[in-house]
């Protein structure tokens, strides 16, 4: 299915509910459905790549799931390194930035893709693709799973997207809450009303 055909699907499909350790949840997006999305990023990414040797940032610690199945379906030259942003500090409350790339390779005269989960409000990735761009990378790109539509907040837009979501607070697939259910094999939407009584 073309990518925009897909996106189309994801929007107007009906979402299974289901019941998580007394949280209830819609699947937004299947295990099946998520694999598909990374395969067809990968194929964008080595288009656009070819044969240049790639070095691969993930974004700690959501994209950790995306990272570790996105190389695996790269068969072209790279390198695998991470860096820490956080702007959440408890809950779906934003918080300062802060970024720490102690463990980041060296990346100096190199093509970068740095990976993350979501393109929410976007300062996040912007605040990462700067902090990059400090130290003289050939070129610096940006690979996400998510965008969720009508949250940007910064004139910015990544270059590799798996799948546009509505603005619905999503969990699975490497996106936790409250540091919880990053371990989900799909992706789900918690309920507003489940958001609401974890924060109180």
């Amino acid at each position: 299915m073309p990518l925009l055909e897909w996106r189309r699907h994801i929007e107007h499909r009906e979402l299974q509910v289901a019941t998580l350790e007394d949280i209830t949840v819609k699947t937004l997006l299947s295990e099946e459905e998520l694999q598909a999305g990374v395969a067809r990023m990968a194929i964008e990414i080595a288009a656009a790549y070819g044969e240049r040797p790639l070095t691969i940032v993930g974004v700690l610690t959501g994209s950790i799931v995306l990272l570790a199945d996105l190389i695996r379906q790269l068969d072209i030259p790279l390198r695998v390194g991470v860096l820490q942003a956080s702007s959440y500090r408890s809950g779906a409350t934003r918080g300062a930035l802060t970024i720490n790339s102690e463990m980041m390779l060296d990346v100096a005269e190199r093509d970068v893709l740095v990976v993350d989960d979501i393109f929410d409000t976007g300062h996040t990735l912007v605040e990462v693709v700067a902090k990059l761009k400090e130290l003289a990378p050939a070129s610096v790109k940006t690979a996400v799973l998510l965008r969720k539509r009508g949250r940007q907040e910064v004139d910015f837009s990544p270059e590799f997207v798996a799948f546009d979501i509505p603005d619905e607070f999503v969990v699975g697939y490497g996106l936790d809450y409250a540091d919880q259910y990053r371990h989900l094999r799909y992706l789900a939407v918690l309920e507003p009303d489940d958001l609401a009584s974890d924060r109180s």
